[in-house]
């Protein structure tokens, strides 16, 4: 499944805007032939804009999502876009994943905060393991600390999850989660880890980009530089499948010994 990611961080603070933005790199994708297309984490509103995050919160099935699917429906292609979500008056980090038909298949709420700067604003997901089929794949979603945990990942493993689509709003100094943390994610667990980030700056935070699709072969098979990009690369399920013939990790695990983990 040829997948695009949109490295950007939009124009924070403006959801028409950044729809805007969305749209226009929904048809660069769909004319490059992608199925999916990947936003960063909070790409709808902007990551640092303070108390204009509960004011602009929608819920799942607001007019925004309403407009992504529209944006997908007239381009032929799923997306996937992170969002501040409102439930009555909790507030939540999520992304959500919307088909070419524009069908709803998936809303992840992220379930590891990252620092004051999120926990004052969000209250944290307690559903790890969101899944969707798209294209013959299991999709998966998290949103970028997500990733950092390894449990996260591996649970995605044992359920099948095929292609890890990863929205992020990743900072200076932590370049290495992209360099190094997110192919390793991706050859341990034998899985495709689509990992979407902001760039440039925004509030204090300076956004690195590094943008990749890491194989499990722990190869990156697209990386974005520093500056706003859209990359493009395929997640191949017959090369998945000999991947994890070849690699046993999955099938040399020992649960047996894992107990004190939890």
């Amino acid at each position: 499944m040829r997948t695009a990611l949109l490295q950007s961080s939009g124009r924070p603070g403006s959801v028409a805007e950044n729809l805007k933005v969305l749209d226009a790199a929904a048809g660069r994708a769909a004319a490059s032939g992608a199925a999916l297309l990947a936003a960063p984490e909070m790409f709808l509103t902007g990551y640092a804009i303070g108390d204009d995050i509960a004011h602009l919160a929608e819920p799942a099935d607001g007019d925004s999502a309403d407009a992504v699917a529209d944006i997908a429906g007239r381009h032929g292609l799923a997306v996937v876009y992170g969002y501040p979500e409102r439930d009555g008056e909790t507030v939540y980090n999520s992304a959500q994943l919307i088909s070419a038909d524009g069908t709803r298949l998936a809303n992840y709420r992220k379930t590891h905060l990252f620092g004051c700067a999120e926990r004052d604003h969000f209250t944290p997901g307690e559903q790890s393991l969101v899944q969707a089929r798209l294209g013959g794949l299991t999709v998966g979603i998290m949103i970028c600390y997500d990733v950092e945990f390894p449990e996260n990942a591996r649970a995605h493993a044992l359920a099948g999850t095929d292609l890890l689509v990863v929205p992020t709003a990743n900072m200076h100094p932590f370049q290495f989660v992209a360099e190094s943390l997110v192919p390793v994610r991706a050859w341990e667990n034998q899985m495709y880890v689509a990992y979407v980030n902001r760039v440039g700056h925004e509030g204090e935070f300076e956004f690195f980009g590094l943008s990749a699709l890491a194989g499990p072969d722990g190869i990156a098979r697209s990386r974005a530089g520093r500056g706003e990009e859209l990359i493009v690369a395929d997640a191949d399920p017959v090369f998945l499948a000999a991947s994890r013939e070849a690699n046993p990790y999955l099938k040399d695990r020992r649960p047996g010994l894992y107990g004190s983990l939890v």
